[in-house]
């Protein structure tokens, strides 16, 4: 049997009540208190995650911006120092690699943060396709990050630091920030659709700041959040998630983050031109919103039919804290895409009646 692997929060996690699952060959909280409170504490005022278990590369050298171009489909050569961007690496065929975010720190210097599950993959195929003279280092063991999320994180983190975060705005970082003693790369960005930051640290340090950020928000309501929660607020937020959403077989265009797609940039990259096509001539399916009329939870895997046509599949679903409604995304054949589509969800034995609704199904005001 192979041993999970742990973060270096994995001794706090019973002292704050965390009930730990596998989750990708990790031992994580799912939850603390409840996924419920932890998904309100977040919408309301604010939480806190462990998501150490995220990969972390590093890309330097002279050519480190014409390596990036030819990897990921955003365009790189619009970031100055000091700005993330969200993008995603495709295969020839335009199937998703891994959708990531790129933090350039200087000039030829980038930091590329991967998802969990995804690690090795990631690092074997941008070492395949490295240039001369272009180091890439896996660092993932180095780094732990922790994400405050929520409308009272900025709050919250302040007591921390003598930076002033609210020059942070939304997707930009500033590295070497003094939190008590430890230093850390600080970005305005998370996978909640919430405010908050994600904060880069050495993996000595997060025991530390995890106490700390969790003594300072107290008076806030802070809670510490598991995966659970964290699914739930990314799945209202319409927000992709790698394996689901994302997939070796469903492009970026069809996962609906087109706007991180840019098919005119000036260098070729690896899937340009069936995005290209998707983007010109559209796509043959889609993911879209549901909401489920009949009474029943639309799970991932579960099939869609109109008739006795299966027209797509379930990507992620769940009963939404927000909204109180059964919920989900389905990847559909384009025709039936159209808001207020009926249509039916194979709920174990039952076929249950579902709608077609916009999504994200919640947006911060």
């Amino acid at each position: 049997m192979s041993v999970l692997k742990r973060t270096p929060l994995f001794e706090l996690y019973a002292e704050y009540g965390g009930k730990t699952i596998d989750f990708g060959g990790w031992d994580l909280p799912v939850q603390f208190s409840s996924i419920k409170e932890e998904h309100e504490a977040v919408r309301e005022r604010v939480g806190l995650f462990d998501v150490s278990h995220m990969g972390e590369f590093t890309v330097k050298g002279a050519l480190a911006e014409q390596y990036l171009q030819r990897l990921v489909t955003n365009d790189v050569s619009k970031l100055k120092a000091g700005s993330a961007q969200y993008a995603a690496m495709c295969y020839v065929d335009g199937g998703t690699v891994d959708d990531l975010i790129i933090y350039k720190k200087s000039e030829n210097d980038y930091l590329i943060v991967v998802n969990a599950s995804n690690i090795e993959k990631d690092f074997t195929w941008m070492e395949s396709h490295l240039l001369e003279g272009v180091e890439l280092t896996n660092v993932s063991e180095e780094i732990a990050q922790l994400a405050i999320q929520g409308p009272l994180a900025e709050k919250v983190l302040q007591k921390l630091t003598t930076t002033n975060l609210s020059e942070i705005t939304f997707f930009k970082f500033q590295d070497c920030i003094d939190l008590q003693g430890a230093k850390a790369l600080v970005s305005r960005t998370g996978y909640t659709g919430e405010d908050g930051f994600e904060i880069y640290c050495e993996q000595a340090d997060a025991p530390m700041l995890w106490r700390k950020i969790i003594e300072a928000g107290s008076s806030e309501g802070i809670l510490p959040c598991g995966l659970g929660a964290r699914d739930t607020l990314r799945f209202e937020a319409r927000l992709p998630l790698y394996g689901q959403e994302l997939t070796k077989d469903i492009t970026p265009i069809e996962a609906g983050i087109g706007f991180a797609v840019k098919v005119d940039k000036d260098s070729d990259f690896f899937g340009k031109e069936t995005l290209k096509l998707q983007k010109e001539k559209g796509v043959k399916r889609k993911i879209v919103g549901l909401e489920m009329i009949d009474k029943g939870i639309p799970r991932t895997g579960y099939e869609v039919y109109v008739g006795d046509t299966q027209i797509g599949v379930i990507t992620s679903g769940t009963q939404s804290p927000t909204l109180k409604k059964n919920v989900g995304l389905a990847l559909l054949d384009i025709e039936y895409a159209p808001l207020n589509t009926m249509i039916e969800v194979q709920v174990r034995k039952k076929r249950l009646k579902a709608q077609v609704v916009k999504s994200p199904f919640y947006k911060r005001t």
